[in-house]
């Protein structure tokens, strides 16, 4: 690594630290030197000027907080001296122009997809079965220990052996720290040949906890998640559970397939046990009906689309002090490549859009998208009022001891994945995207509620950037990694799919990077390629209840 710190725009208030400083060092950076007060560990930041109290201060161009006393030129920022802040937004200018990447090496690339009746493209053929309401989680976890092995989507299970081994060696008088651990690498899939419906990429199940017990607000905003999954580009069909009293009712469900997918007719089974009688005869007959769905379903084949129908998700989760140099500015230029190749993207996690909200709001293509945005940021800010926090609240204390001390700090690192494209639509949970570009989505910013949000709303394929590691995936859509850092990258393989470290280095630029998340992309839309996250099944779904549970 060459530079030991690094100051990301002329003007900013902050310098981070790409290596641990000790007290006293004197750091080169933009052309002059600072000596610094105290330690400034890796990924943490020191200032670059004097800091009077009150002061706002910047990062990534924009207000990452506000100082709580005087803070001189190379101390260390830390939550003692740093209050959250952020720029109050306006809504006087929008409609921001646009550069276009150089996409000709892409023009006329293709990848292999399924298309389905409305239109869209998947990237994956899965069959789903999920409860209308948890009271039907067992249910659906028999479902899951019934079919999935019989129907060659099961995986040898590589901690039962060692287990045994374990449990021998204790009856043995062994020691059980002797024990050799078990092999550190992934799952892999089943050959397609031993499928029984070798053209189906698998059968996911959902259990959840929401449909019943709550405001019929989120009722109804569950059964429109649950019909968005059941009519998603990814998923061949579904066998819904429901018992039959709770407030989201089949109807609820049929409404909202029939609103979102006017046309759809993939084949759908819903079974209610209060109707049905007893468990045996619900389950009977729900495996009669999803095996003739899962035969329906095999019928599907893949077939060269252009990139222009790929759904970008995009989302951080375990975010570091070095996830808005690299991997989100990496996967951001991916997403530009892919907008200006026509395709879609998604930008969720409204708490980490606070601080550059002026930023998106300029970059909106209409006045009313514009809007929208502010509207449902300040109506999220108000439901947060209401129940004593802020957006302040957001950063982990992982985060917080990983250099991002300020929740506005924090969103602007964050808020790079999202690109430098215009934004084309402000979308409100869980509405899907229907502009190609970048689409805004309104989501809280934990990552399994906002990834179940991307697929919600039609995501494809989901780029994941994390600095401290995180397994979350997602049922339906596939989910790709990239680490922050490459020490993350070696010490946590499992779950990485791409590693962004490079970048600090030198050995690789922002811009190279995004290319090859784009390529890999690409690969895993067209079946090529499976993530980490699928190999390990992290089949993560979990609905967004803004209200109180009743």
């Amino acid at each position: 690594m060459h530079n030991r710190a690094i100051k990301i725009e002329p003007d900013d208030d902050l310098i981070v630290a790409l290596v641990d400083l000790a007290a006293g060092t004197s750091v080169p950076c933009g052309g002059r030197s600072y000596v610094l007060r105290e330690d400034v560990p890796a990924k943490h930041k020191f200032t670059a000027r004097d800091l009077a109290a009150g002061q706002t201060v910047r990062m990534y161009g924009v207000v990452v907080g506000r100082t709580r006393h005087t803070i001189l030129t190379g101390q260390r920022i830390t939550v003692e001296n740093l209050a959250d802040a952020v720029q109050q937004p306006r809504l006087d200018r929008y409609g921001r122009s646009w550069q276009r990447p150089d996409v000709s090496r892409w023009a006329e690339c293709t990848f292999l997809g399924y298309r389905r009746e409305d239109g869209r493209v998947g990237t994956a053929n899965y069959w789903i079965v999920a409860p209308l309401v948890f009271c039907e989680n067992r249910n659906v976890l028999v479902l899951r220990d019934a079919l999935r092995e019989e129907l060659g989507y099961g995986r040898p299970h590589r901690y039962r052996p060692w287990v045994r081994r374990l449990i021998q060696a204790w009856r043995d008088g062994q020691r059980l720290d002797q024990i050799p651990p078990i092999q550190a690498e992934p799952k892999r899939a089943a050959p397609s040949g031993q499928r029984v419906f070798p053209h189906v990429d698998g059968i996911k199940f959902l259990p959840h906890g929401s449909g019943c017990g709550e405001t019929y607000a989120d009722t109804d905003t569950f059964c429109e998640l649950l019909a968005q999954y059941i009519t998603h580009p990814n998923v061949a069909g579904a066998t819904v559970l429901s018992l039959g009293c709770q407030k989201a009712q089949i109807q609820r469900l049929e409404e909202a397939i029939h609103r979102w997918a006017p046309r759809f007719n993939r084949p759908l089974y819903v079974f209610e046990q209060q109707r049905l009688g007893t468990e045996s005869t619900l389950l009977e007959q729900a495996i009669r009906g999803t095996l003739a769905g899962l035969a329906q379903a095999d019928g599907a084949r893949r077939e060269p689309v252009p990139l222009s129908h790929l759904v970008l998700g995009t989302e951080c989760g375990g975010s570091d002090g070095l996830s808005g140099l690299t991997a989100n500015p990496a996967i951001g230029h991916c997403a530009d490549l892919l907008v200006a190749l026509g395709g879609s993207v998604i930008l969720s996690e409204f708490p980490e859009l606070s601080s550059v909200q002026q930023d998106l709001i300029e970059r909106c293509q209409r006045q009313e998208s514009a809007q929208r945005f502010l509207e449902l940021m300040r109506r999220y800010e108000a439901r947060l009022a209401a129940s004593g926090t802020g957006f302040h609240s957001n950063p982990s204390p992982g985060n917080i001891a990983d250099g991002l001390v300020t929740e506005a700090m924090k969103a602007a690192g964050a808020a790079r994945k999202g690109g430098t494209s215009p934004v084309v639509d402000v979308l409100d949970y869980p509405e899907p995207v229907r502009r190609p570009g970048l689409n805004l989505l309104c989501t809280p910013g934990g990552d399994v509620e906002s990834t179940t949000a991307l697929a919600g709303s039609g995501a494809t394929v989901i780029a994941f950037s994390t600095g401290l590691g995180t397994p979350t995936g997602n049922p339906v859509t596939p989910v790709l990694k990239i680490a922050s850092n490459s020490t993350l990258a070696r010490t946590m393989p499992d779950i990485i799919d791409l590693d962004a470290g490079p970048i600090l280095s030198g050995q690789a630029t922002v811009e190279g990077v995004g290319q090859q998340l784009l390529e890999l992309v690409i690969r895993t839309a067209s079946g090529h390629y499976q993530p980490k996250a699928v190999l390990l099944e992290q089949d993560d779904f979990m609905p967004w209840k803004r209200d109180v549970s009743l």
